[in-house]
């Protein structure tokens, strides 16, 4: 056990005797621990900030106490059993804020939720209750008044921003390889005006910035014994954004038949019926708050999002893979190409996903 962790832990007012600290989870972002006490009973999570990501701490920590108060306030009125299952907790430091600054590294400790369980592979019921977790997330959330959350990675989702940055490269050609993508980089080019109607709604005041969760994967969901939904976890990316990109990057993930990084492109397409009960689980919960237009372009999202990732990996290529991590040479222009290939797919199944969303 390490002191550094003992005396991180020690600024805060754990109520148990820490017996054990072991690595939790599989993040990429945040170095995430277990904090088992003398009984064998794992009680607390503790995590290391990812402060070269999130910049602004501070504004994190502030977004993260808004959003699980108000969540708590909510379940509260409406009288729910077990409350502290159903929301995250977060320990207070002594020094009175929501995480611990040690001079290099900021720390924060929240409540192991018992008895809860996640899960990594995907069916058409887990996808349906995804829907309807999500769904009900952003819709406790859709009170809160414009600007009292800021954004934790400025333009994280925004298309007019991420092609910006795909020019740049373009121009750049900082790794030599655009003569080898060019066919990719024109396809991009070919779609680039019609994947920029929420920015362009946006001005014309006709969409509107809601609270999205920014990383909709079903492991960011805690389930019970049963396979019942309790509470949307990973709270690092909740901000203001459209929920045309919350819905669609679900999608992204969870209907794609292949991997993210699949270099067998026959395996990659849209699983229709992940699609189907995932749109029927949000729209059980958000119709209530979402417009007609919003509710319309939920199918869209779904090819905004996968444009938006196939964008940001060819746009690492051109720059030399310095975002993302590689496990290849050539990791982020397979991804590119797996990425497009369910677009494609998506665009095939437009038709189709437009007229289940109309029935619904």
């Amino acid at each position: 056990m390490k002191d550094e962790y003992l005396h991180i832990l020690n600024q805060f007012d754990l109520d148990d005797q820490v017996k054990e600290i072991v690595p939790f989870g599989n993040g990429h972002i945040n170095d995430t621990l277990k904090i088992v006490n003398r009984d064998g009973e794992a009680r607390y999570v503790l995590q290391r900030i990812n402060h070269l990501i999130f910049t602004q701490v501070d504004i994190l920590q502030d977004n993260i106490r808004v959003v699980t108060s108000h969540i708590r306030k909510k379940l509260e009125e409406k009288g729910e059993p077990d409350v502290d299952r159903k929301v995250l907790t977060f320990l207070i430091a002594k020094d009175g804020k929501n995480y611990y600054y040690d001079g290099e590294n900021y720390w924060r400790v929240c409540l192991m939720i018992p008895r809860s369980q996640s899960f990594e592979k995907i069916t058409p019921e887990l996808s349906y209750q995804a829907g309807k977790a999500f769904g009900e997330f952003q819709q406790m959330l859709s009170d809160i008044p414009e600007g009292v959350l800021q954004e934790t990675i400025p333009n994280f989702h925004n298309m007019e921003f991420r092609l910006q940055q795909f020019r740049e490269a373009v121009e750049l050609n900082a790794a030599g390889r655009l003569s080898e993508v060019q066919g990719l980089v024109d396809e991009m080019d070919g779609r680039a005006e019609s994947m920029c109607i929420q920015e362009r709604l946006c001005r014309e005041g006709k969409l509107k910035k809601r609270i999205n969760h920014c990383d909709t994967k079903v492991n960011n969901i805690l389930f019970d014994e049963d396979g019942r939904v309790l509470c949307v976890i990973d709270l690092d990316t909740v901000m203001p954004g459209f929920v045309l990109s919350d819905f669609g990057d679900f999608i992204r993930t969870g209907a794609n038949t292949g991997l993210e990084d699949d270099e067998d492109l026959v395996r990659v397409q849209v699983d229709m019926d992940i699609f189907k009960a995932y749109a029927k689980g949000y729209l059980d919960r958000a119709r209530s708050f979402l417009t007609p237009l919003e509710i319309s372009l939920l199918p869209y999202g779904a090819r905004l999002l996968t444009y938006m990732q196939t964008v940001r990996f060819l746009t690492d290529y051109l720059n030399g893979d310095t975002y993302y991590k590689i496990h290849k040479p050539d990791h982020n222009l397979i991804r590119t190409k797996a990425q497009f290939k369910l677009l494609l797919s998506l665009e095939a199944a437009r038709g189709e996903m437009d007229d289940f969303i109309n029935q619904l």
